[in-house]
């Protein structure tokens, strides 16, 4: 009866840990999300320990990005206005990271088989994005603004100000500094509570 016990306890402990698929009820409330995606909060605690990116930013561009869907894609292109063609950019997953990008940030992990359609990855690869440009462009972690816009547009472009005069990115770029801001605000008030559920790896 003890070990069926046992056994229970540590099949609910593996279940409750798991990092799922399943949108976020509450996409705009970090406590909520976290208290039921427990393996979430380890996997941006984890990538915050690896790159020294704050959950908080790393949450606010995958909720841009992506809307927390792992299977999300660009939209198709048309061929001759009626058939759908290929997506416009190679763009997938949580983070919506590009081929290219990818790539790197496979090199710069040391694992050939992070997945995109993975959160941990997808957050990881998000910290890792933003870590660069704060050491190469002095973007502070706070800016959540600049560090979307770098984001978006890639850290050549950033620096030449590809952005300016794109109003639509400029007002995504506001949004994502709100998102940010929103989360750092929630996770100062449950984060004791959910660091029960993380480890560094």
């Amino acid at each position: 009866m003890r070990r069926r016990m046992f056994l229970l306890g540590a099949a609910t402990l593996a279940v409750g840990g798991c990092v799922t698929h399943a949108m976020p009820e509450q996409p705009g409330d970090a406590c909520d999300m976290f208290e039921h995606q427990a393996g979430w909060w380890r996997a941006v605690r984890s990538s915050e320990h690896r790159w020294g990116t704050p959950p908080a930013l790393q949450l606010a561009i995958i909720r841009q990005e992506s809307g927390f869907r792992y299977r999300a894609r660009p939209p198709r292109g048309r061929i001759l206005w009626i058939l759908p063609g290929p997506h416009i950019t190679s763009a997938h997953g949580y983070a919506q990271a590009l081929n290219t990008t990818w790539d790197e940030y496979k090199q710069a992990r040391g694992d050939a088989g992070v997945d995109r359609t993975e959160f941990s990855d997808a957050t990881d690869f998000v910290a890792w994005y933003c870590s660069v440009s704060h050491r190469q462009l002095g973007i502070d972690y706070a800016d959540a603004r600049g560090h979307y816009l770098a984001y978006h547009e890639g850290r050549g472009g950033y620096s030449r100000g590809s952005y300016q005069g794109n109003a639509a990115l400029l007002a995504s770029a506001v949004r994502v500094q709100s998102y940010r801001d929103a989360y750092a605000a929630q996770l100062s008030r449950c984060e004791g509570k959910l660091n029960r559920w993380w480890w560094p790896f």
